[in-house]
């Protein structure tokens, strides 16, 4: 039994058991907090009475508890309130994220470990993977997670050097009171999740968050290469880096012409870091290297990093080469915003895609229709992909299925139609599979099927 009880005699109310709620339940348990555990589904309550936690509806009755820990897909506020947020909120008792017990625990059991905070609308998963890589390969202790992987109270508690590499989501932003990011990275925005923060001006203050505890040592990492970031510099009070990936920074770290860069000169090619295409990928770069490199990383071992850097499954992520052509797996790219990353980040391809479309189908990407040589489209909303394709001149195939699309479009790219055969399906997979991931899966399996084929 651990004797580190930092939270003896708190009172905790948990609302929401899924993939974080269980472990953080336990956590806060043997921190020596008094949990009491509720979801709404009963499936989720029965298996934390089995676990031997208590098991009650916060909202019902006086709220009697010094705070209440709220999954982070559960609102609190808009488009409403759930029951135990608002029964929370009548007794004027903080509603908080898993983050923010971490970093009380960290706090109290006198380390000096590091809090990184990533956030942004795209890429900080990629920008959070690749600096904990960067981290770990130059030799300092980081344990990764938060919106990314492991939930934040499953990790270690750390010492003083070593650092936490945390994607922060919006959600979890909106419920963290005393966290001091040692570094913070705001990559980027564009409207998401404006059901929960009323609108884009809600969003905005809801990232912002990520500098809100920083003092005039700290580092903040700011993206130049979209408007509404910018207008974030008034929401800094540490050390300002700005990064790019298409132009330069005076005092940042920016890419120009496949260099990433800064004043002092060249850090690395990027052309050598073959999981890093694209200018969206240059920034997600600029930003872990600010990173790395404040908390004392060389520039050698930053592009060393960049260089061996293996990317995030499913994230165009390259699943074979067979004859020449490459397969890349973008099974993650679930809406036009992601898909148009990836086209651009290639000058021709045999394109899969569809699935169940977003508002607005693929008319966003008209402007890289010219980089497809043809479509193969799958899924309940290929029709919808089609008329917009048809109305524009793009060759397509109705091949229903990947089982169906992956053989036709390795045949048309061998052909000699593109060097390239890309799956970023600009759609969500639930019509098929249960999730991007096991669409991405299906896809590999398929590319080492034609593999074996080949070589039979």
């Amino acid at each position: 039994m651990s004797m580190f009880r930092p939270f003896s005699g708190e009172r905790i109310a948990l609302v929401g058991l899924g993939k974080a709620g269980l472990p953080a339940a336990r956590r806060l348990l043997d921190w020596g907090a008094e949990v009491t555990c509720w979801d709404d589904r009963a499936e989720s309550r029965a298996a934390a009475e089995a676990a031997g936690l208590v098991v009650a509806n916060p909202a019902e009755g006086p709220f009697r508890w010094d705070a209440l820990l709220l999954s982070p897909g559960i609102p609190h506020l808009l488009p409403h309130p759930h029951p135990a947020a608002a029964a929370a909120r009548a007794a004027g008792r903080p509603i908080l994220s898993d983050v923010e017990y971490l970093y009380r625990a960290a706090r109290a059991a006198g380390s000096g470990a590091r809090f990184l905070g990533i956030t942004g609308t795209n890429g900080k998963s990629t920008t959070t993977a690749l600096l904990h890589h960067m981290l770990v390969q130059g030799g300092i202790r980081s344990e990764v997670g938060g919106n990314l992987g492991p939930a934040a109270l499953s990790l270690e508690v750390l010492d003083a050097g070593d650092v936490y590499t945390l994607e922060m989501s919006s959600y979890t932003l909106e419920r963290i009171a005393t966290v001091q990011f040692h570094a913070a990275v705001m990559l980027n925005l564009s409207p998401d999740h404006l059901d929960r923060h009323g609108d884009m001006a809600g969003y905005a203050a809801a990232k912002a968050r990520i500098f809100a505890g920083q003092g005039a040592g700290d580092l903040a990492v700011l993206g130049m290469d979209d408007a509404g970031t910018r207008a974030l510099r008034a929401a800094v009070t540490g050390r300002l880096v700005p990064i790019s990936g298409e132009a330069p920074q005076p005092g940042g770290i920016w890419a120009e012409a496949g260099l990433l860069r800064d004043e002092a000169g060249v850090i690395c090619d990027l052309r050598e870091a073959p999981a890093l295409p694209g200018s969206h990928n240059a920034q997600n770069a600029a930003a872990a290297a600010a990173v790395a490199l404040d908390l004392g990383l060389s520039r050698a071992a930053v592009a060393a990093a960049l260089r061996s850097y293996p990317g995030l499954p499913h994230r165009q992520e390259g699943v074979g080469e067979i004859r020449g052509v490459r397969f890349v797996n973008d099974s993650k790219g679930t809406n036009a915003d992601s898909t148009a990353k990836a086209l651009a980040s290639y000058d021709r391809v045999v394109w899969i895609a569809g699935g169940t479309a977003k508002e607005g189908g693929i008319e966003s990407l008209v402007p890289f229709f010219p980089r497809i040589a043809r479509a193969l489209l799958i899924g309940r909303d290929a029709p919808i992909l089609a008329a917009t394709l048809a109305a524009h001149g793009v060759p397509y195939e109705m091949a229903g299925t990947l089982e169906a699309a992956v053989p036709r479009a390795a045949e048309v790219a061998f052909a000699g139609a593109a060097p390239l055969v890309l799956l970023s399906p600009a759609c969500a997979s639930w019509d098929q599979f249960t999730g991007y991931d096991q669409r991405g899966e299906r896809f590999r399996a398929l590319v080492a099927g034609l593999a074996h084929e080949r070589a039979a």
